[in-house]
């Protein structure tokens, strides 16, 4: 038993052997020199130009090493005034949440599928990353093969359930190089996600215009989804398709428009409503008022799902409360602050404004041709489960989720790509920072540092120091991400 046993794994090693694979304890790893003919293609294709193309990337490498050295002392500072203080400036609590991110990101540590990442987004979050990575390894495959140092091969890995990308170089060549050009290699790889970044912002920016002969813009916010537990849903609620144009008095031309406008109903208080004295005194009836534990004011039976209490002012400025049918003071009403907003028609009317409990708000929301959808709730409730697009179809068979397909993806390439450049910038053990400083440290101060021992000291202290500054980056992002 114990000899077909080890012949049965001699078997099984020789054909993960055989088709470039190893398996470890949560690492898969496929390598093949299938590519290595596509790869030299491309590493002698026009050699001025990728001289020139990786002497920039050089440039912006080591200009990212000591960038990121700078992002990351400024986001640890942040981060620790965020834990020290217990109401922390917005300014800097979203700069702090977009770095951390980056971060986070990056490092592939903190993105948990299904807990902080939704499962909708998982698509597309191990799409970027490995197409990230991928572009990545290219830079420095090309860039080594255009420095003459032999290209073994290509592989991609799955850790844990993440994707990666790797390429393997004769060690020895690389060793024998000059250090400018290992910088060339080493620099590679963040220019190339940099780059990648740099074209998704582009085509997201220019995505009107690319899709403009299928979809038109500026008319308004497409609503492409609608969660079963959001308050939108429902028959007098938004559907797939609906176009929304205003909320409120604030019109909506895009979906930076709707968010903007729930953003601006959500600070500020609630608006009114012109109402004739006449039409108010046909629809208010008889109610108690009593006041909600929150100090605002309630004149409706808490059972009825059409009519809200609504206060307002009378010309010797006494507090007034009414319960009226919310449908029927809304349509066809303007929007008011005060009485004097609705003396302008030279009817007798009063600015009603509904008494509702404290972040609640009333909105009306359209989207012609069907009848306005009164919300009432937290904004930004409506906005978490309402999804939107502002690209709208030219021809009923086009798809209205393309558009949204096109500009996630695009965004989780720039986070990806962006953060997978950050990260590996940076003068850390294991990642390309370690080389780039290496390098860059045997081409600046050779002179200066006679003993390579000295050199070699001077770059393990710096990277001891930049590995602590990441290390400590992490574990406060990761407490930040899982404290709230």
């Amino acid at each position: 038993v114990l000899q077909s046993s080890n012949t049965l794994k001699a078997s099984y090693e020789d054909w993960l052997l055989t088709y470039g694979l190893s398996i470890s304890p949560f690492r898969m790893r496929w390598q093949t020199a299938l590519f290595n003919r596509q790869f030299y293609s491309w590493g002698r294709w026009k050699p001025r130009f990728l001289y020139l193309w990786f002497s920039i990337g050089m440039v912006f490498g080591i200009v990212a090493m000591f960038g990121s050295v700078v992002l990351l002392g400024k986001t640890l500072m942040q981060t620790l005034t965020q834990m020290l203080t217990e109401a922390p400036k917005a300014q800097n609590d979203r700069m702090l949440q977009v770095v951390v991110s980056v971060l986070a990101s990056g490092l592939y540590l903190s993105v948990v599928p299904g807990v902080n990442l939704p499962v909708s987004q998982l698509t597309y979050f191990f799409s970027a990353t490995l197409i990230s990575g991928v572009i990545h390894e290219v830079g420095h495959g090309v860039a080594a093969i255009r420095e003459q140092v032999r290209f073994n091969g290509f592989g991609i890995f799955i850790f844990v359930v993440y994707p990666g990308a790797f390429v393997e170089l004769f060690t020895t060549h690389l060793q024998l190089i000059s250090p400018v050009q290992q910088l060339r290699i080493f620099c590679a790889g963040v220019w190339h996600n940099f780059v990648l970044g740099v074209a998704s912002f582009m085509v997201l920016l220019l995505l009107p215009a690319i899709l403009f002969p299928f979809y038109y813009t500026g008319v308004g916010a497409l609503v492409t989804e609608v969660a079963e537990d959001s308050p939108a849903n429902g028959p007098r609620g938004l559907f797939v398709g609906d176009l929304v144009t205003n909320l409120q008095d604030c019109p909506v031309y895009n979906v930076e428009d709707w968010n903007s406008c729930l953003g601006d109903i959500s600070e500020k208080s609630q608006v009114g409503y012109c109402v004739s004295v006449a039409t108010l005194q046909q629809l208010s009836f008889p109610a108690r008022v009593y006041r909600r534990l929150d100090g605002t004011v309630e004149c409706c039976s808490n059972n009825s799902l059409t009519d809200i209490c609504f206060s307002y002012s009378n010309n010797l400025d006494s507090q007034l409360f009414a319960c009226l049918p919310a449908r029927k003071v809304i349509e066809a009403s303007k929007v008011c602050r005060t009485n004097m907003d609705c003396q302008k028609d030279f009817v007798p009317s009063f600015c009603v404004t509904p008494s509702l409990e404290n972040q609640t708000r009333l909105i009306r929301v359209k989207h012609p041709p069907h009848i306005d959808m009164l919300y009432v709730g937290h904004p930004m409730h409506l906005q978490y489960t309402v999804s939107l697009s502002s690209f709208v179809p030219r021809q009923n068979f086009l798809s209205i989720d393309l558009p949204v397909v096109i500009e996630t993806f695009c965004k989780c390439l720039i986070s990806l790509s962006g953060a997978l450049a950050v990260i590996n910038a940076v003068p850390c053990f294991a990642l390309d920072g370690q080389w780039i400083l290496n390098s860059f440290l045997e081409a600046t101060l050779s002179s200066l540092i006679v003993e390579k021992q000295n050199r070699e000291l001077v770059g393990f202290l710096i990277l001891l120091a930049g590995s602590a500054l990441l290390a400590a980056n992490v574990a406060l992002g990761l407490w930040m991400v899982t404290a709230r």
